[in-house]
């Protein structure tokens, strides 16, 4: 997928508006992403510098610190850019992933981020803390501080946070030939 491609899809994705926040920081976070894998030194270079200028204009204006390093997976969803939201440089966050506001995941100690799957969901004031694993398709509820491995299918919430099973999705049973 190209740069304009997925620029492109986040647009849609944030409401088809140039000014809205999260779609705003994804196209200064995909530029950045571009700008550090130029072969060519001076047009390195240059795109980084046009980011530099960008990502601190941005990130003072909307408070979302989405590194270049970070590797998002297609269609990362901010669903609201209303507070602060910062990620670790080495993050890897897989595909169809949304996240509110006010939400950290990672430090800025050093050492490993976190891992987060496919169709993950991260409420709003949380935080996802070390070098851990969120499997696929896992809901972290509002105000959860996570700081441990988190299996697949699992319902996150509370401080320290507790994991539960979610509840099985009854189309999928269906389709298997289960009861539902």
């Amino acid at each position: 997928m190209t740069l304009f491609e997925e620029i492109r899809g986040d647009y849609i994705r944030h409401g088809r508006s140039l000014t809205e926040p999260a779609f705003v920081s994804l196209a200064i976070h995909r530029w950045g992403r571009w700008a550090i894998h130029r072969r060519n030194p001076v047009a390195r270079w240059l795109a980084n510098k046009v980011y530099g200028f960008f990502r601190v204009f941005i990130l003072n204006i909307t408070k979302v610190w989405i590194p270049p390093n970070v590797q998002l997976g297609k269609d990362f969803h901010i669903i609201h850019a209303e507070g602060s939201l910062s990620i670790h440089p080495d993050v890897v966050i897989g595909d169809r992933c949304g996240v509110m506001h006010n939400v950290t995941i990672g430090t800025n100690m050093r050492g490993q981020a976190p891992v987060i799957g496919d169709d993950v969901f991260i409420g709003v004031n949380s935080t996802v803390l070390g070098p851990i694993k969120i499997g696929d398709r896992v809901r972290i509820g509002p105000n959860t501080a996570v700081s441990t491995d988190v299996p697949s299918d699992s319902v996150v919430v509370g401080s320290p946070a507790k994991i539960y099973p979610s509840l099985p999705n009854l189309a999928r049973m269906k389709q298997a030939g289960g009861n539902g």
